[in-house]
């Protein structure tokens, strides 16, 4: 069954935003009478009949709706440095949405190859991804955050670092018995050792992802996957 993105508290009659009709009637041809599951990224999702279809502002009506209390007991927040390449960024926002995140946070660090985003286009793609995978819950994109400032305002987490994997641990064992998770992920040329320090000062452990060298896109999907699978 196709489905809407609503992102709005949701009545028994419900306008549709001009794109989400018109990708409706021009892309998918739906028809007075289909039906279709609507999403308001908050946990709701509803079963709805078209009552009016039109390209501009499509009506629905909705016939039953299921809410979902929460997306799991353990809150996962990844900030990491955007890629040079948006395309493998926008794949991590894809599949970490699919998988189950939170919070995401593009960060700004020393090394990074990438320092302006455009919003807009990145809160698309996680549109995109729950209304492809069904999951309940869109996460929140904040703003691209200078590294600092980040770990200032969010201390005791995790960051993921290459060069010291004597001085890492694994990343489950880090994380054991806690509920709000924050992960750093860095650049393609990796954190300096200066953003190191001044994280570990702010309560951050090193952790390793395993014995290969991900790319940051990777790593980021990585470790959704492995908090997902928590218990």
């Amino acid at each position: 069954m196709h489905k809407v993105y609503y992102p709005f508290p949701i009545s028994d009659i419900l306008e549709l935003s001009e794109e989400e009709s018109k990708h409706l009637n021009r892309v998918l041809r739906i028809s007075e009478g289909d039906e279709v599951l609507v999403m308001n990224g908050v946990g709701v999702v509803a079963r709805a009949k078209v009552i009016e279809s039109h390209p501009k502002k499509t009506k629905l009506q909705i016939e039953s709706r299921k809410e979902y209390p929460s997306r799991k007991d353990i809150s996962l927040h990844i900030a990491m440095a955007p890629t040079k390449n948006i395309d493998r960024f926008e794949n991590f926002l894809e599949k970490s949405t699919e998988i189950g995140i939170d919070h995401i946070t593009p960060l700004l660090c020393e090394r990074s190859e990438r320092k302006v985003i455009k919003p807009e286009r990145l809160q698309k793609v996680l549109v995109s991804a729950i209304k492809q995978s069904g999951q309940p819950f869109l996460p929140i994109l904040r703003e691209m955050t200078p590294f600092k400032e980040f770990v200032k305002n969010h201390p005791e987490g995790c960051i993921a670092f290459c060069e010291n994997p004597e001085q890492s641990m694994p990343l489950l064992k880090a994380v054991k018995n806690h509920s709000d998770i924050t992960i750093l992920i860095g650049p393609e040329g990796d954190f300096s050792p200066e953003e190191v320090s001044f994280a570990t000062m702010h309560g951050y452990k090193q952790i390793t992802l395993g014995d290969s060298i991900l790319r940051t896109e990777t790593a980021g999907i990585f470790v959704c996957a492995l908090i997902n699978g928590i218990e």
